[in-house]
């Protein structure tokens, strides 16, 4: 990978992208699962479109938070981690329950998992030393 940070950042949230969009088509494609949500008294369909928004949103706000934490701290990582984590967990109770169906509920917990690992593992690289803010 790029010793370019910004462009080594902009590859992991566009591999977060990818992979997002590659498990919908599979599960939906080959195993058949008709993701769609619950939201208040009705329930509405999961689009390839969603899901690349949402995982583009995801990663965006990522990006952007690492960069200010860089501005405010040495410790930008720890902090970053620590919030993702926190994010990633907060969407496992929110997200995968409001499938409609075991298979939608499944499908939406591996889709934050893999967008939530795949961005914490990716964008929480320290900087190369001797890095400027």
């Amino acid at each position: 990978m790029t010793n370019n940070p910004l462009l080594r950042r902009a590859a992991v949230a566009a591999g977060a992208v990818v992979v997002a969009v590659a498990e919908f088509a599979l599960l939906r494609s080959v195993a058949g699962v008709d993701l769609a949500v619950r939201s208040g008294g009705s329930t509405r369909p999961v689009t390839m479109g969603a899901v690349i928004g949402a995982t583009t949103v995801a990663a965006l706000a990522g990006w952007a938070l690492l960069a200010a934490l860089h501005r405010f701290t040495d410790r930008a990582h720890v902090w970053w981690t620590s919030v993702a984590v926190v994010v990633l967990l907060l969407s496992l109770v929110v997200g995968p329950p409001s499938g409609v169906g075991g298979g939608a509920k499944a499908t939406l917990a591996l889709l934050h998992l893999s967008v939530g690992l795949i961005l914490i593992l990716g964008l929480s690289r320290p900087r190369p030393q001797g890095a400027t803010r």
